[in-house]
């Protein structure tokens, strides 16, 4: 077969070839079982025409004439006339024929085989005689003591069973194209539903290009998953099994048990992910939130090609799957920047204003009191930074906390930092910290800030020899309690659509404490309190503790 058939091609050839090679076999088995039968049917029929007439007393009375041949063969024409028979031979026991069709041949002997008949045992034959191939019987001419006195052979012609049995042969024949034909068309089917399913492609250039989509699927560093109609994982790449928690694939050549067994409601995912994938609605670039990623999903139907003026038909969906984690830890990096730079900024912007009422202070001669603000403006500058070092003992969140009193002050929000122990020796990652706490003090200056005066957010972190407790309450509206779970969700947010970052930050809280394996609860107070519980790091203790600093900064409550 040419390497460059179809599959449907190469199955229709092979299909009509074995369809032949049947039709064959079963057209010359039916001929050879007609001819068998016939030949049995002559035989039996020969006996007992044969047995019928030398149970005819008229025989043995002949067989004791001075010449039996007068008197048998007028009988013996007569009954192979009325029997159908080619020939009726009785003869004496020494086989000298009493009667024959051709009367130059009686008194001639017999020509076959008349032992087992001499024995009194009738038989049948198919031997050569005078009118050549046939098939006859042989039975004794008994007398009331069962002694033999005649022999006879009833026969038939095999070219006589050859031209019957030819007779059959067309219903043979018809039979048998039939099956031909039948063969063919079912091939014919079978070999258009292949090419359609097929799409045309032959067995070596699937084998090439399922080695290289199985090359892709481990080459790509996506994530890839292919998701039939019925919900099931059909087939997914190394690295949707890692980011999914789907077993390992099969290599290939093999399929993928474990894929087949596991359908969407049987994995792990969180709710939004699985609607997604369960669905097979197109999406991009879409942002879902595990326990311990960031992923961004994307999403479209698979269709198969239509024929003709017949639409393409989906067979599912393929959905495209990328690890955003680290970029995302790093977004909150460049949050967490952004902020001290505004800190940084505001603070700028404030000094200039007092240095130019010191500046104006000295124009007006009044030296003193220039001296006097400058003074005042340093320590204060000062006792807040000792105040954030001394309350806050990790060097990371206490900028970032600067920056958040920077922030706060301009949302005119009083935010307030109490802490207790040490966040030195917890073995937190400072990363984790601030996402954290960045996350829960922004919520809640958002908060406070679209609520009524008093606006406040208090932060409150204690270190114990078993954990660390990070609390954030504000002022704000605070969290109904059906919305405490939707909250948590990726995508639920009270900002305008469209703002940055918008339903991230408490997700990407609630993923890092959980990959922490600490706890995150929501309560009410004056507004909404959030309070998140980490452990320790195995192997750390803290230090001794301190007794409970505050740092405070406020703006305008107008």
């Amino acid at each position: 077969m040419g390497r460059g058939w179809s599959i449907a091609r190469r199955l229709f050839l092979a299909n009509a070839l074995l369809i032949i090679a049947m039709t064959v076999f079963v057209g010359t088995a039916a001929f050879v079982d007609a001819r068998d039968r016939g030949f049995v049917a002559a035989e039996e029929r020969m006996l007992s025409v044969a047995t019928a007439i030398a149970d005819n007393p008229l025989l043995l009375e002949a067989s004791r004439a001075a010449d039996p041949s007068a008197v048998l063969q007028p009988y013996a024409l007569r009954v192979t006339e009325d029997a159908g028979l080619d020939f009726i031979t009785i003869m004496s026991p020494d086989r000298t024929r009493w009667t024959h069709p051709t009367e130059s041949e009686i008194g001639r002997p017999y020509i076959g085989t008349v032992t087992p008949a001499l024995s009194g045992e009738p038989f049948t034959e198919v031997t050569t005689g005078t009118l050549g191939p046939s098939v006859r019987a042989v039975v004794p001419i008994t007398d009331e003591q069962g002694a033999v006195q005649g022999l006879v052979a009833a026969g038939v012609k095999t070219s006589n069973l050859s031209i019957a049995l030819s007779a059959r042969l067309p219903a043979v024949l018809g039979v048998a194209l039939m099956l031909l034909a039948a063969g063919t068309v079912a091939a014919w089917l079978l070999g258009r539903y292949l090419s359609r399913v097929t799409l045309g492609w032959g067995p070596e250039q699937l084998a090439q290009l399922f080695v290289y989509y199985d090359s892709v699927l481990h080459s790509v560093r996506e994530g890839l998953v292919l998701v039939g109609l019925t919900g099931e994982v059909v087939l997914y790449n190394d690295q949707a099994a890692r980011l999914l928690g789907l077993p390992p694939r099969a290599p290939a050549g093999g399929r993928s048990s474990a894929a087949a067994a596991h359908g969407l409601d049987r994995l792990d995912l969180p709710p939004a992910l699985a609607e997604l994938l369960q669905s097979g609605r197109p999406a991009t670039d879409e942002i879902h939130v595990t326990d311990t990623r960031v992923l961004v999903v994307s999403q479209q139907p698979a269709l198969k090609p239509g024929s003709g003026r017949s639409r393409p038909t989906p067979m599912g969906w393929v959905a495209t799957i990328r690890d955003h984690t680290d970029l995302q830890s790093m977004g909150s990096e460049l949050r967490s920047m952004r902020t001290l730079s505004d800190a940084l900024r505001a603070q700028t912007h404030e000094h200039a204003n007092r240095l130019h009422t010191i500046v104006s202070l000295m124009e007006l001669g009044r030296g003193a009191e220039a001296l006097d603000f400058a003074t005042k403006d340093l320590a204060q500058s000062q006792q807040l930074t000792d105040d954030m070092l001394d309350s806050v003992d990790e060097p990371v969140l206490s900028a970032l906390l600067m920056g958040k009193f920077a922030q706060a002050s301009e949302l005119g929000v009083l935010l307030t930092v109490e802490a207790a122990g040490t966040l030195a020796e917890s073995g937190l990652n400072a990363q984790d910290l601030v996402t954290v706490v960045g996350n829960l003090v922004d919520n809640a200056l958002d908060a406070a800030a679209g609520g009524e005066a008093p606006r406040q957010v208090h932060l409150a972190v204690s270190s114990t020899p078993a954990s660390v407790t990070i609390e954030v309450a504000d002022s704000g509206p605070g969290v109904a309690p059906d919305a405490v779970t939707d909250i948590l969700r990726r995508g639920y947010s009270t900002k305008e659509p469209g703002t940055f970052g918008r339903g991230l930050g408490l997700a990407l809280v609630r993923q890092t404490v959980n990959r922490l394996g600490g706890s995150l609860g929501i309560t009410r107070r004056d507004g909404a309190v959030f309070t998140v519980t980490l452990p320790r790091q195995p192997g750390q203790s803290p230090a001794p503790k301190q007794p409970g600093l505050a740092a405070t900064v406020g703006g305008s409550h107008g």
